[in-house]
């Protein structure tokens, strides 16, 4: 692949075949993002790579430790006077 140097970083090419009516779509909503297609497609892109790898992220606890994090899961919650104010209160538009 062929690297482009950019703000001191170096860059590498990624080359696809797209669908007009694909590009066009990318197109509209990158102006939209005030963002050219590149940036554009590289930010979305990369947000839904790290989002993908997040949702299959492993947490190792000792299983002292999850049985304490069991417990405050299940434990009886407390009732939060701001919030159940907030639930009281009628909305602005109501």
């Amino acid at each position: 692949m062929r690297r482009v140097e950019r703000e001191g970083r170096k860059r590498e090419a990624l080359n696809l075949r797209i669908k007009p009516d694909v590009r066009e779509l990318i197109d509209r909503a990158a102006e939209l993002a005030g963002k050219n297609r590149t940036d554009f497609v590289l930010e979305t892109t990369r947000r839904a790579a790290e989002d993908r790898l997040l949702d299959r992220v492993v947490f190792r606890v000792s299983p002292k430790a999850y049985r304490k994090l069991l417990a405050r899961l299940d434990a009886r919650r407390k009732p939060n006077e701001r919030i159940l104010k907030a639930l009281r209160t009628p909305a602005p538009w109501e």
